[in-house]
């Protein structure tokens, strides 16, 4: 029995690759052409097509590599290289700056949503 999967690994995933590609290219093709026609005046696409937009946009704009946090690989390295060489209280002013910027949760400094809405209800008292 386990023969037979290794053997038909070569069968079955080729035929879901060619599978998931239909059907994301048909999903793709009705999309465009129920949608973007009467919104931006564009025409309709074939099957093929649709399938091309699709692994474009996989090339442009990557695979999904897993959900990494805090954006690109190298923008997380040089953003770390930058906060070992800072002083304490330049790490603190741009703690601060963050939490101007982007507001509570990444740069909270380990404050979590309830402390967040409990403070929110104290003040509103």
């Amino acid at each position: 029995m386990r023969t037979f999967f290794y053997k038909g690994r070569f069968i079955f995933i080729p035929l879901g690759i060619a599978a998931f590609l239909s059907l994301t290219g048909f999903v793709v093709m009705s999309l465009w052409n129920y949608l973007l026609p009467a919104i931006l005046h564009v025409g309709t696409i074939t099957f093929w097509q649709a399938t091309g937009i699709f692994i474009l946009c996989k090339i442009l704009f990557g695979f999904g590599g897993g959900g990494h946090k805090g954006g690109a690989p190298w923008m997380r390295r040089r953003m770390e290289e930058r906060f070992k060489n800072m002083t304490p209280e330049e790490k603190e002013k741009f703690k601060e700056k963050m939490m101007q910027k982007c507001g509570y949760g990444r740069w909270g400094g380990g404050h979590s949503w309830d402390s967040y809405t409990a403070g929110t209800e104290k003040t509103a008292e």
